[in-house]
């Protein structure tokens, strides 16, 4: 059950990932910044995604792919299409792996040190989705004040969760 509802949760904030991502006006919205704030929504989208295409990808799936992560805060300019690409691959990415994640290997070490640190797969995968929820909101936050719309676009679904169904 864990695989299941972690792999559903990393998927749904990446969903919400590309709703945010469409909600700018075009694509120069995505790229601005504002005194305080280092990082734009195109830099969030691509740092995130690289983080789960190695972290989760690479690393548990064998996917081949490179992580740059320079370039991820380098970069400037990217569409939004792109963009929605980078995030399409970050979803695949996820779904391809769920089927590896065992309880042998969620409770193994990952098997990549992460800061100098030896941590367990499954705490580790906790941690990436909590760091894509963290940077998610910063997203968000962001979207608001480049658009100047307070209102919600409905990010995070409930209905996007594995149990959810209609009550009553």
């Amino acid at each position: 059950m864990f695989p299941t509802h972690l792999t559903t949760m990393l998927t749904r904030e990446l969903r919400a990932l590309a709703r945010e991502i469409q909600a700018y006006p075009d694509d120069d919205a995505v790229w601005r910044t504002y005194a305080g704030i280092a990082n734009s929504a195109g830099t969030l989208v691509l740092h995130l995604t690289g983080n789960i295409q190695h972290y989760v990808g690479a690393v548990l799936g064998g996917t081949g792919y490179r992580r740059d992560r320079a370039a991820e805060f380098a970069r400037r300019g990217v569409s939004r299409r792109e963009l929605a690409a980078e995030i399409d691959h970050a979803i695949t990415a996820v779904q391809q792996v769920r089927p590896r994640l065992t309880d042998k290997v969620l409770r193994a070490d990952y098997p990549e040190a992460i800061g100098g640190r030896v941590v367990a797969t499954d705490e580790f995968l906790l941690h990436l989705a909590s760091h894509l929820s963290w940077h998610l909101g910063q997203l968000d936050y962001h979207r608001r004040m480049v658009t100047r719309e307070a209102g919600k676009i409905g990010a995070l679904a409930v209905s996007e969760l594995a149990s959810a169904r209609p009550a009553g």
